[in-house]
């Protein structure tokens, strides 16, 4: 952090001396007002619900403009790697702050694979599970389950010990992820296969069968790769932040990235698109294209509960980077598999024209998001719509750890704890209770 030649003056209203607060400059984004020491020197706290103006950290990770509609990983636009890179040369920039050369991309690429089995025991864990469970439950369960297994391992202090662990879970989550599925349905579970690249392994694994042989179609695990690099890292968003609280801790890296896909299962969070596909089945079924304009004034409507999901974004108040990568995505996926003219394709072609053109939709920036496309493309892929969530945790899992990492090396690391503005009951005594026999 970069200390800037302007402060900040704090004055009070009931004599409290002034206060002078410095502030720090970040490479690119806004400023921050430095309040570490508000609290010893005035006995007050901020308030700020959400934090929503609240910067938790400092990061090298991942930087977002949403006025521009700008998203950065290490510096590279989303809309470069997506194109360029495949999802562990993504992992790797991640990770270690640069784009592998071609040898540490084989040699990273070979460590990722080594390490994609899980112990034996995983099956049995699985078990205990209910076969309708959501496969979120069952996936939270599973990564935190992997402490079991791995706790002993990991000296927090050893830079090496904390990259077997982070290998492990880029490795191994594509196995669970897939686990959880075939359990979910009832079919046996697939072994990886090394010799084939990390999305088409994914793949092979949840969609392959003992009984016939799998062909890895080179386009849908293109489409499905490039889903993983949108979705690799957010910032601080809620999972994220999640991850880094609980990591503060000090507790076993698989408490804290299962503590990551608790959080992440939330509709308002990695479950939008879920709720997004949900919503056009549901338009669909009330009469789909030719009803559309009824769902529309519903949508306006302030007295109702309808709501238009997959547009819009918390932080982007511009046309979300990613959508626009996860579009054409769309397109290729659809012309690929021949479903150009599928059903809810074309309603959701035509909600997209509509929300572009309207006025309400655009004085309101509610232009399409990453989860209106990503739903369609899972959908066209064969993912069931209550696994995209876990897609979704798949591809984070590399952002969760590298946001882990930078804050257990961070030199200004703590536990976390928020402060609160308490507005209970002050301190009452005990009234006399009956005691009935």
């Amino acid at each position: 952090m970069i200390e800037s030649d302007i402060k900040a003056k704090l004055s009070f209203s009931d004599g409290t001396p002034d206060i002078d607060l410095p502030i720090y400059k970040g490479t690119v984004g806004p400023d921050v007002i430095d309040i570490r020491k508000l609290y010893g020197q005035t006995g007050k706290f901020t308030y700020d619900s959400g934090f929503l103006s609240t910067a938790s950290c400092n990061s090298k990770i991942t930087y977002i403009d949403g006025d521009k509609g700008e998203l950065l990983y290490r510096g590279y636009p989303i809309e470069d790697l997506a194109n360029n890179c495949d999802f562990l040369e993504v992992c790797y920039l991640l990770i270690n702050g640069e784009l592998p050369n071609a040898t540490e991309k084989k040699a990273f690429d070979e460590m990722v694979m080594h390490h994609t089995m899980v112990h034996e025991q995983m099956q049995f864990f699985l078990r205990g599970f209910r076969r309708d469970a959501h496969p979120m439950s069952v996936l939270t369960g599973l990564v935190g389950a992997m402490a079991a297994f791995y706790h002993d391992e990991i000296d927090y202090s050893d830079p090496h010990a904390r990259e077997v662990a982070q290998i492990r879970l880029i490795a191994k989550m594509p196995t669970l992820v897939a686990m959880a599925y075939k359990y979910s349905v009832g079919q046996p579970f697939i072994y990886p296969d090394n010799s084939l690249s990390y999305t088409a392994n994914f793949m092979r694994m949840m969609f392959a069968t003992p009984c016939e042989e799998y062909k890895v179609n080179p386009v849908l695990v293109r489409a499905l790769d490039r889903i993983f690099t949108l979705h690799a890292d957010h910032e601080q968003n809620a999972s994220t932040s999640t991850v880094r609280l609980c990591g503060s801790s000090g507790t076993n890296p698989f408490a804290a990235i299962s503590a990551g896909i608790a959080c992440l299962w939330g509709p308002a969070h990695g479950g939008a698109n879920e709720a997004c596909l949900q919503m056009l089945n549901e338009i669909q079924a009330q009469g789909g294209v030719d009803k559309i304009h009824e769902f529309i004034a519903q949508v306006k409507d302030k007295n109702s509960s309808v709501r238009l999901m997959g547009f819009g974004h918390r932080v982007y108040k511009n046309f979300d980077p990613r959508a626009k990568l996860m579009r054409e995505t769309c397109y290729e996926v659809l012309n690929e598999l021949g479903l150009q003219d599928d059903p809810l394709f074309k309603l959701a072609m035509t909600l997209e024209k509509i929300a572009l053109e309207d006025d309400y939709f655009v004085s309101r920036k509610l232009y399409p998001n990453v989860d209106f496309y990503s739903g369609i493309v899972q959908r066209a892929l064969g993912i069931p719509t209550e696994m995209f969530t876990c897609i979704f945790a798949l591809a984070r899992t590399v952002g969760w750890i590298a946001q882990w990492e930078e804050m257990i090396t961070d030199p200004e690391y703590k536990i976390g704890r928020p402060r609160q503005l308490y507005v209970g009951e002050t301190a009452r005594k005990v009234p006399n209770i009956t005691v009935r026999k």
